[in-house]
């Protein structure tokens, strides 16, 4: 953890709303924290980079009148570690509403010839591995609370299995289904949990992408686009929605169409 001072705790007669974000140094994380700050969250902000996440933190705390992000440095392969850092994290922060998971790799396949297990193997780790690893603690947490708002960030990739990058596709894949198969189970007890499955979007990972990225949007819009969804407590969305169309689409590809295009 950084040297931050513990940020304001919530009390019955100071009630705040508090999250996790995995995964904030920069891009949708590191947006979707600048909105959830504005919005009045107490925030604890992970990530592997202390540089980056110490920059996201200080920018918050220098437009906020009090202490509203802490940073703690983790890197989610680090799975024995999480159990711990979730009840200190919750101590420091009295109390736990939200968690969202962005943390994920993608590493570029290097053509339709190439294979490499070492590459595919890390993105299960981080995208998915990751996930479980985190979320299920908070699912059980929340269970027990009979409150709670759990998000998860895809990706459009996970809708189908394409041919340009299986591990990266295999492992947005494997998060949504967890991701419905917690919301059904959970739903019954109060706690909402959000699929979202961006495009493209203007981070570091797109930027080594190769090929085009249509309807490319900045990481604030994606953020905006999560925050109206938490509110609304929506299943799943598509950010920008144009992607809601061009997935359904693709989904109702036959198959022998499917398998003979190049992306």
């Amino acid at each position: 953890m950084s040297n931050y001072p513990k940020p304001v705790t919530a009390t019955p007669l100071n009630p705040r709303r508090r999250g996790i974000i995995i995964g904030a140094s920069d891009g949708i994380g590191a947006a979707l924290a600048r909105r959830l700050a504005r919005e009045g969250y107490i925030l604890a902000l992970l990530a592997r980079r202390p540089d980056k996440l110490d920059l996201v933190c200080d920018e918050i705390n220098r437009t906020t009148a009090e202490q509203r992000a802490s940073a703690y440095v983790h890197d989610v392969i680090e799975v024995e570690k999480v159990p711990e850092l979730l009840r200190r994290i919750v101590a420091d922060l009295g109390g736990l509403d939200l968690v969202v998971f962005v943390a994920g790799v993608n590493y570029p396949p290097g053509g339709l010839e190439k294979y490499n297990f070492g590459n595919d193997r890390a993105m299960i780790e981080v995208n998915l591995i990751g996930a479980l690893a985190w979320l299920n603690p908070v699912a059980e947490m929340f269970q027990s609370a009979q409150a709670g708002q759990i998000v998860g960030i895809g990706s459009v990739a996970g809708d189908r299995g394409r041919v340009g990058n299986p591990g990266y596709n295999t492992s947005k894949a494997g998060l949504a289904t967890y991701l419905e198969a917690l919301r059904n189970r959970l739903t019954r007890r109060g706690v909402h949990v959000l699929t979202v499955k961006p495009g493209f979007v203007q981070t570091e990972m797109v930027k080594a992408a190769q090929g085009p990225t249509p309807f490319l949007i900045t990481p604030e819009k994606a953020a905006d686009d999560i925050w109206k969804a938490i509110q609304k407590r929506k299943q799943t969305i598509y950010t920008p929605s144009i992607w809601r169309w061009i997935m359904l689409a693709i989904q109702h590809t036959p198959s022998f169409i499917f398998r003979k295009l190049s992306f």
